[in-house]
């Protein structure tokens, strides 16, 4: 009987060390998985879009592929409010670029369309860009945006695409005449400058920089 009564207590002892020890295993596995998910969702993006006249795809499609990878989204533009895209799109601006500090985020991110244009010559866009590259962010630029980081000065003896079409070749002319290598390609990575040539490419171009943040 006392034989029996020693085996139990033993076996008790033994099953709750066992509880004890898998609870602790499971804590700390939960924790690591937990980190890691807090890491990834603490990378951070600023795109920039035109108040008025953005691509509204290439909006889209990128915001929805760095989403996917758990990436939190902010919108800057020239204007506070609901910016209109191309094709009607209204998207809420979180902050005027003149406000952006780009301490607070991991990539900054050009999108294209018509509006675009109105930071092709814009100082507050240039004086972004090129301390993105100072900070060592990922910098990004869609449509005709390119242009705007070869204006710039960024993209000097860089890899790059941008919008073009037959009857209109002057991006990729301000591209080269700012030192640019322009290569006809939808979507070009070169360190952590991330350029696109257009909607089509937006998908591609959200991946990359998804990807380029979470190595």
């Amino acid at each position: 009987m006392k034989n029996k009564i020693k085996s139990f207590l033993f076996f008790s002892i033994l099953i709750l060390v066992l509880v004890f020890l898998t609870g602790c295993f499971n804590n700390k596995l939960n924790k690591k998985i937990m980190n890691q998910e807090k890491n990834i969702s603490q990378k951070k993006v600023i795109l920039v879009v035109a108040f008025r006249g953005f691509q509204d795809i290439e909006y889209s499609d990128t915001r929805a592929e760095l989403e996917k990878m758990n990436i939190d989204v902010d919108v800057a533009s020239s204007s506070l409010g609901e910016a209109v895209g191309k094709f009607g799109k209204k998207v809420n601006v979180d902050k005027l670029i003149s406000e952006v500090n780009l301490d607070d985020y991991d990539a900054l991110v050009f999108i294209g369309g018509p509006g675009a244009v109105e930071y092709i010559e814009n100082n507050q866009a240039h004086q972004l860009a090129r301390q993105a590259i100072e900070k060592n962010k990922v910098l990004g630029a869609i449509c005709i945006a390119p242009d705007i980081l070869a204006k710039a000065g960024v993209l000097k003896g860089k890899k790059a695409t941008v919008w073009s079409s037959i009857v209109d070749r002057q991006p990729i002319k301000v591209l080269e005449d700012n030192g640019a290598i322009y290569l006809n390609q939808p979507v070009v990575k070169d360190g952590n400058i991330i350029t696109a040539n257009g909607p089509s490419a937006a998908k591609e171009f959200g991946k990359t920089i998804g990807e380029e943040l979470n190595k």
